[in-house]
């Protein structure tokens, strides 16, 4: 039995699956706080702003919600009525932040980072006159740095999808 064998089998077992769906889950979160970090790493402007970060760290909290309900408090084996009725309310909104993420994150790309250079913004009052107020075209912003935002919520949202649903909670149920 060689290496490839063994490290094969190590996943075929149902603890494995755990094992599998855990390390996945994890490495998925960790890419995407590591591409929004790199992002921010290489941004000599300061593009990304604190409101930009804040859409992940939203994504990281629903990960958290979903994650913390478990499957027997969802299941029609519960005996409290209004307990799973909380759960399940929970794990909904669990989801609706983390989609809510998502499209809160496209919408920045868009707008923010790819539109950027076609709007008219406000550039402040004049110097010389507090009165006249002029309009100048924004500065062009790298549309890396948005994509790097959509990816980051999307990666938190799969491995969230992948630590609920990919792993079997009834070996833990002693």
């Amino acid at each position: 039995m060689g290496v490839l064998d063994n490290f094969m089998n190590y996943f075929r077992e149902e603890p494995g699956r755990n094992r599998a769906c855990s390390i996945i889950a994890g490495l998925l979160f960790f890419a995407g706080w590591w591409v929004l970090i790199d992002a921010m790493s290489i941004d000599g402007k300061h593009q990304i702003t604190t409101g930009h970060v804040f859409i992940g760290i939203f994504g990281t909290i629903s990960f958290c919600m979903v994650n913390v309900v478990k499957g027997e408090h969802i299941s029609d084996e519960n005996s409290s009525e209004s307990g799973a009725r909380i759960a399940k309310i929970w794990l909904l909104v669990g989801f609706i932040m983390g989609f809510a993420s998502i499209i809160a994150a496209v919408w920045v790309m868009i707008d923010d980072f790819i539109n950027n250079g076609e709007t008219l913004r406000w550039a402040g009052p004049l110097l010389k006159d507090h009165f006249n107020h002029s309009l100048r075209l924004a500065d062009k912003k790298d549309g890396w740095f948005g994509v790097s935002l959509l990816l980051q919520n999307v990666f938190i949202l799969f491995a969230s999808l992948v630590y609920k649903f990919g792993r079997n909670e009834e070996d833990w149920n002693v």
